[in-house]
Formats: C-alpha cells, sequence, structure tokens
C-alpha cells in the first residue's frame, strides 16, 4: 500500500484515476484507519486531501459558506460566522465521536462513510447544502442527498473526490436545527435523526422548509411532504403533527 499526500486537486484525480477503483481518500481519517485496521479495506493507495488548499479551507460564497472536505469539526465549531448562520448544520457535526475525535474527524468523511446513520448528513439535506467533486472529466456538483447511493456506496465515479460543500445563504427569520434518538445518553449511532430548516414571514408563516431524514433507509433522506406540511403554516401543533405523521410515511 502507498500514501500519497498531493498538493492540487489534479494531483489527487490523478493518483485516483490510476488505482483503478483501489485508491482510497484521506480526510481525517477516523474512520478509514479503523477499516484498514481490521482489513475491511486493503486499497492499493491512501490519498491523504489535507494538503489541498480547498479541502481545508472555509469562505465564504454568496451570501453562504464554502466548506473544505477535510475541514474538522472543531474548526467547524470554532468558526462563529458559519455557526451563526447554519447552527443545526454544525450542532450535527459536534455529534460525530468524541472531543478527541472531532479534532480529526471531518464532515465530508462523515459523508463519504456513506453511513444512513450518519449525524451530519440529515442536516446537510435539510440545509440544501451541495458537493462540489473532482474528478477525471471535471468538476460537477451534486445535492447532498443524491451522493449516498446505498450503505458505504456513493455516487462517486473512479478517480473522483469530494473537495467541499457550499452551503447557501439564507433570509430573515431563518433557523435550522439537528435531533436525534440514540439509545444512551451520549457517543451512540442514531436510531433515527432529522435535521430541519425553516424560513418565515414577517407575519410568522412558514415560506419556506426542508427536512432530512437519517437511519431509517439505506440513504439519508429528503422529505419533501415533511416539509409540505410546514409550507403556509404558523408551525402550529397541528402542521407539527402532518410533518411527524410524513416522516413516518417516508420511513422503510
Amino acid at each position: 500500500m502507498r500514501y500519497e499526500v498531493p498538493e492540487t486537486k489534479g494531483e489527487a484525480v490523478s493518483l485516483l484515476a490510476m488505482a483503478e477503483g483501489s485508491g482510497r481518500v484521506l480526510a481525517g481519517g477516523t474512520d478509514l484507519l479503523v477499516q484498514l485496521r481490521s482489513g475491511v479495506v486493503k486499497p492499493g493507495v491512501v490519498v491523504d486531501i489535507k494538503k489541498i488548499v480547498e479541502t481545508r479551507e472555509i469562505t465564504t460564497e454568496n451570501g453562504g459558506f464554502r466548506v473544505g472536505a477535510a475541514v474538522t469539526g472543531a474548526e467547524l465549531d470554532e468558526h462563529k460566522a458559519l455557526k451563526k448562520l447554519w447552527p443545526g448544520v454544525v450542532e450535527a457535526v459536534e455529534l460525530i465521536g468524541s472531543t478527541q475525535i472531532q479534532g480529526r474527524a471531518s464532515m465530508g468523511g462523515n459523508l463519504c462513510n456513506a453511513s444512513p446513520a450518519a449525524d451530519s448528513v440529515p442536516a446537510l439535506i435539510a440545509a440544501g447544502a451541495q458537493c462540489h467533486i473532482a474528478g477525471p472529466d471535471g468538476e460537477r456538483t451534486l445535492p447532498v442527498e443524491g451522493f449516498c447511493t446505498g450503505p458505504g456506496v456513493t455516487n462517486l465515479q473512479t478517480g473522483e473526490f469530494l473537495v467541499s460543500f457550499t452551503l447557501p445563504s439564507r433570509p430573515p427569520h431563518s433557523g435550522d436545527a439537528y435531533l436525534r434518538f440514540i439509545p444512551r445518553t451520549e457517543m451512540d449511532i442514531a436510531v433515527v435523526g432529522v435535521g430541519v430548516s425553516l424560513s418565515l414571514d414577517s407575519n410568522g408563516i412558514c415560506v419556506a422548509a426542508r427536512v432530512g431524514l437519517g437511519a431509517v433507509a439505506a440513504t439519508a433522506l429528503l422529505v419533501a411532504e415533511a416539509a409540505e406540511a410546514l409550507i403556509g403554516t404558523s408551525v402550529d401543533e397541528g402542521a407539527i403533527e402532518n410533518m411527524t405523521s410524513a416522516i413516518r410515511s417516508a420511513c422503510r
């Protein structure tokens, strides 16, 4: 097994393309290293992307943010402006492992691991986040809800890797949150996780909503029916009950 540390997206793409499917990308490594030690994966080459500038930056873009795939949970938590705009996304990422793990684990790795129960994914779906992917044919953009195709399986093709996410701007009177149910009080895998993003008008009526649901299907889901139950309402008890019914129906 070779270990490579490219400094550009092009170098990383070339290394992964030459590996012909036997390459693995290292961002934080909190999942990959465990898989290597247990023999679950036996890559021909490990491509460490942390020297690629675009994977390690948090920058403003069109009123929102672009977040590199290798930015750690601890770094997200320390970014006050991003945390203010998208508190639910940061809250979800903070649930990935212990304090020590937060110093290494990345939002990009959490998505690429393709666990249906990944905490950050429902929150990213609710936020309308987009994935920016580099590969042999150039770069492409994909909504987070389309990135995973099954447990442990992603939409990435040979030679491709996840470079960054974009989180959009949002109007006044907007907010997001993530909540999960786990059997224990902490450090456990979600039985169900829900991310919600809402925008209200000046009268308190919901004018936009997105709902992401995790751990209840082969991949995390965008539940349009749940969002529709909230839009046009004051998010009262009846609307929340209708949203809950839509979420139950989406579980597989």
